[in-house]
């Protein structure tokens, strides 16, 4: 087994999000290809910092992005490696911008709502109605959503948690509308023999019918279905992020 392989293997029992686990094998990736290729168990603090500043000073990435780099290169030696972290001294830290954000007053999101179409708009007013992040929207499933207690239910959010959000009021009659289009889309892609949606970790071996039920779809699903990367199989996927960001 290949030093990402593991780290792969380690990252998924963990049960770390996809998201996670496509950051810490692409900075162990560069980690090891700057240090041309030699194993992370010959190198330690100099090569770490060396790597770290490179980050820093030369390909000038912000200072979030050069945390993530560390704490991918951290899991690498204490969870893959079964090392101790060496403590680095002499690291260069990426600057983090001084500045103030930008808040949109009460006039302006409803301005920027009204210039959304369908179901940006609903999305955006779950943003800012329930305070979901922008993976935590897209990820919704229709069991997440109760429309008799007003909530939402937000799996593995911040920190890996659980929690319960809050539905906007004016928010309420278009979700149970896209609940309906989501559940007239799911009889029409079972009618054809499909349906399927990716599931978590080993839900599909415990729960075979899971994958097609309606309790399982996402509430915002994309146009077309996709390959799932881990089984292989045809499913359908929520809709992109990046689909999210360009409308607003």
């Amino acid at each position: 087994m290949t030093r990402l392989e593991a780290a792969q293997a380690t990252l998924r029992r963990l049960h770390d999000s996809r998201r996670t686990e496509e950051a810490y094998l692409y900075w162990i990736r560069e980690f090891i290809r700057f240090h041309h290729k030699q194993h992370p168990r010959t190198m330690g603090a100099r090569e770490i910092t060396a790597f770290l500043n490179d980050l820093a000073t030369q390909r000038r990435v912000s200072a979030s992005t050069q945390n993530q780099a560390l704490c991918a290169i951290v899991f690498l030696y204490k969870r893959v490696l079964d090392m101790a972290m060496p403590e680095l001294s002499g690291l260069e830290p990426a600057r983090r911008p001084m500045h103030l954000p930008a808040v949109l007053s009460r006039r302006e999101v409803l301005a920027l709502l009204d210039k959304l179409d369908t179901p940006f708009r609903l999305m955006g007013e779950i943003f800012y109605g329930a305070g979901l992040r922008l993976m935590e929207c897209v990820s919704l499933r229709v069991k997440d959503v109760d429309l008799d207690r007003h909530q939402v239910m937000v799996r593995r959010g911040k920190g890996n948690r659980d929690r319960a959000a809050l539905l906007p009021v004016r928010a309420r009659e278009s979700l149970r509308a896209q609940l309906e289009h989501v559940a007239a889309r799911n009889r029409m892609e079972l009618a054809k023999g499909r349906g399927e949606v990716d599931l978590p970790h080993a839900l599909r071996a415990k729960m075979p019918g899971a994958a097609t039920s309606l309790a399982r779809q996402y509430l915002f699903p994309a146009s077309r279905p996709c390959i799932d990367a881990a089984t292989g199989r045809l499913v359908l996927h929520h809709i992109h992020e990046t689909g999210v960001q360009k409308a607003i």
